[in-house]
């Protein structure tokens, strides 16, 4: 089997002008046959994750923001719940973005992200962003009017526009020391259906589902089209977009680990290196310490 870190690679998207979503299965499982394989690499990669993180959170020069878009019931909860259970909660931020407060509807539409960028040493998660003014709003265009954005703004050009926007914002964030990865859970329409049921019978989860939910199911096709053309002007080099097969759970997760822990370890981190002087100063606090414990 392929090492943990290439497992990612195949669901990649850097370059997206040629990229369909029809060459992506949302049933695909890779490499597994079984849960249970799939299980235990991602316990796998939860252990190299803990030792990228403690290395990420020694150091003060980089940050990561890992974003998570898709449909409901795609997974997004169970996945960041997943992946990152072994992570230091000190070294890591999670955001929920739901609809936009009045006070966030008179700022700029990248406002209320920019606010929630990780510190360095952190790990930022994003469970929606600021790519829902591309796709949920995209879909239900009459969202634009709470915006207060000036009515001449509002042209046909504007998706074409926010697109540029995001991957201007993407390529400030990665040259400032933020690496960026974005990750869409690729449901399939059937499985929807399917786990909106298993909410329905499960009465610890009747709370996630919602008459909404059934209304934007029937824009299914819209927002396929939406995310079509979200990884295609927004997929780049520096922040990729991974379309992860979401039908199974256990693979999406492990998907996930893997891009995670790929990203982590392409920034080359390390503890710090102790100068001569900071060595001096460690060797004379030993020495303090160990004539306490001699008295």
């Amino acid at each position: 089997m392929a090492k943990l870190v290439d497992l990612a690679k195949p669901y990649c998207v850097k370059g997206g002008a040629k990229y369909r979503l029809r060459d992506f299965d949302p049933t695909d499982t890779g490499p597994f046959r079984s849960k249970d394989r799939a299980i235990r690499a991602l316990e796998l990669g939860l252990a190299q994750l803990r030792d990228l993180q403690n290395k990420l959170y020694s150091q003060e020069h980089w940050a990561v923001l890992l974003i998570f878009q898709g449909m409901d019931a795609s997974g997004k909860d169970g996945v960041i719940a997943h992946v990152m259970s072994g992570v230091n909660p000190q070294g890591c931020q999670v955001y929920s973005f739901k609809a936009p407060s009045g006070e966030e509807l008179s700022h700029d539409y990248l406002w209320r992200a920019v606010i929630r960028l990780p510190e360095r040493r952190r790990i930022g998660i994003f469970n929606r962003s600021y790519y829902e003014e591309v796709l949920v709003v995209r879909v239900h265009p009459n969202l634009l009017e709470n915006e207060k954005i000036p009515p001449s703004l509002i042209t046909p050009e504007i998706w074409k526009e926010r697109f540029e926007d995001i991957r201007g914002f993407e390529r400030y964030l990665t040259r400032n020391g933020i690496a960026v990865r974005k990750f869409f859970l690729h449901i399939s329409k059937h499985e929807q259906v399917k786990r909106f049921l298993e909410r329905l019978q499960q009465p610890e989860k009747n709370w996630k589902l919602s008459a909404s939910d059934l209304h934007e199911r029937e824009h299914w096709d819209e927002y396929m089209k939406a995310y079509e053309d979200v990884v295609r002007n927004t997929a780049t080099d520096a922040a990729p977009w991974y379309v992860v097969p979401a039908d199974h759970k256990w693979f999406a997760r492990v998907i996930v680990a893997s891009a995670v822990v790929g990203t982590l370890a392409q920034l080359a981190l390390d503890f710090p290196a102790l100068n001569q002087q900071r060595r001096a100063e460690l060797d004379e606090i030993r020495k303090i310490l160990e004539l306490e414990l001699q008295e």
